[in-house]
């Protein structure tokens, strides 16, 4: 089975000298569920003790509540999904979903602002139990006027802080560190593709946000046990740069300090950067530094923001995305083809209908020449044939999450999550292996996309 590496935009792997990792979620792949049960338990916590009512004690995290790509609006109560051209294309208020017409109410156009200030994305996996916990506590306020819950937007802000400050304090990473084989996956094939790639003469760093000892934690338990080629992940690994501060690391002027790796104790760099392990640190510096144009540079990561967008934006490196979520994705698309094959044919079937009525219509407008009997007899086929589609439509959605449907369409339409990736990735996957299944001297085309004039109707 071919690898999974998919091509926004042509990228020879030749011309790569340098491919750097984000940890968590890219070189080292967490149990997602089980960590984000984790999260969703550890922010319900640090909400009781900012004196949330004792009521959300009883909240179980559901994945089915959310997807990655989705919005939150945080003085509305509500999460949405959006298009590429941020319409809304699905919202809940809570646990209920809001029709069309309630859309139309609460924000008159369906196309939102992004940039007000407003809105918050939930555009990774570490985002996931935020977006569930928030739409949770969202139906606890309404349907619990009497009990001091705040409102929707400081709810929101509170659930983020909560989050960071899970993250920030280690007590996430504490459980993580208690029972490594619940929460992180090891993952053999992954570190032969890393030597491969050493072999071909391709330099390796890691850029990590998290710290040093929680790095060298997962290294050693994910990475060193199955190297063959090298003594531990210390010889694999040309930079290891943990506490990077990302996006921050792409666009301020950080200072480096240089970890020991035995025990984590740092020193200033005041000589040019070497190999070794850092924390800290800034883009300018680590490329002019390695003379290193940002084209030699490959960056993978799985956060579309802190990892991809602000890269792309203020430095020339080149981007892959790491999105787990694809590979169930693909399979539900396999399996939906024969689905959309008989919507495609009901789609055919319709059009001649739909053309003639246009035409009857024309004419009993422009000419007084009517026909009731015939647009009568037309409008109730299309109406069967929608009928069916519908189904089918109802009968395809249920391949994927009950609430949100597909992970990269909203509709027919690509979701802004899709349209993100399009903009800014180079290539992305399902995960760090598949790229490392392939060759190092692999040339990425990518696809010619025709426009819509270009599309030919047989």
């Amino acid at each position: 089975m071919p690898a999974k590496v998919y091509v926004n935009r042509t990228l020879n792997m030749k011309k790569i000298r340098y491919i750097g990792l984000d940890m968590d979620h890219t070189l080292i792949r967490y149990k997602s569920l089980n960590f984000e049960r984790l999260s969703h338990t550890k922010v319900i916590e640090k909400l009781l003790k900012r004196g949330y009512p004792d009521i959300i004690k009883s909240l179980q995290f559901d994945d089915n509540l959310a997807i990655r790509g989705l919005v939150i609006d945080r003085d509305k109560g509500n999460l949405l999904k959006l298009n590429r051209y941020t319409a809304i294309r699905a919202s809940f208020h809570g646990l209920k979903p809001l029709d069309f017409k309630m859309h139309q109410k609460i924000y008159r156009s369906t196309y939102i602002d992004l940039s007000t200030g407003g809105y918050m994305a939930v555009d990774t996996f570490f985002s996931y139990s935020l977006a569930v916990l928030y739409t949770q506590l969202v139906e606890l306020k309404d349907a619990n006027p009497t009990l001091a819950f705040p409102e929707y937007a400081r709810i929101a802000d509170d659930c983020l802080d909560a989050v960071d400050e899970a993250h920030r304090d280690g007590s996430l990473k504490e459980e993580v560190k208690k029972n490594l084989d619940h929460y992180i996956i090891k993952d053999p094939k992954l570190v032969e593709g890393l030597e491969k790639y050493k072999k071909h003469g391709k330099k390796i760093f890691i850029l990590t946000n998290s710290d040093y000892h929680y790095t060298k934690l997962l290294l050693d338990y994910a990475i060193t046990p199955f190297l063959k080629e090298h003594k531990s992940w210390l010889d694999l690994f040309e930079f290891v740069i943990t506490f990077a501060q990302k996006p921050k690391f792409f666009y301020e002027g950080n200072r480096f300090l240089r970890v020991n790796p035995t025990d984590g104790t740092m020193t200033n760099v005041e000589e040019k950067l070497t190999p070794g392990m850092y924390q800290g640190g800034n883009a300018k510096q680590f490329t002019t530094e390695i003379g290193l144009e940002g084209d030699d540079i490959l960056y993978i990561g799985d956060h579309i923001y802190g990892d991809i967008l602000r890269l792309k934006k203020d430095c020339n490196w080149r981007t892959a995305m790491v999105l787990e979520e694809l590979e169930p994705e693909i399979e539900n698309n396999a399996k939906a083809e024969p689905i959309n094959a008989e919507i495609e044919v009901l789609m055919k079937q319709k059009e001649p209908f739909e053309d003639e009525l246009t035409v009857l219509m024309t004419k009993k407008i422009e000419e007084g020449i009517v026909d009731e009997g015939k647009i009568e007899a037309l409008q109730k086929k299309i109406s069967e044939i929608d009928g069916q589609i519908s189904a089918l439509i109802k009968q395809q959605q249920s391949m994927y999450n009950p609430n949100w449907g597909q992970l990269m369409r909203a509709g027919n339409e690509e979701s802004y999550l899709a349209y993100q990736i399009e903009r800014y990735a180079c290539v992305y996957m399902p995960k760090l292996s598949d790229l490392l299944e392939l060759s190092p001297r692999t040339y990425f085309r990518a696809p010619r996309r025709p426009l819509s004039h270009e599309i030919t109707s047989v």
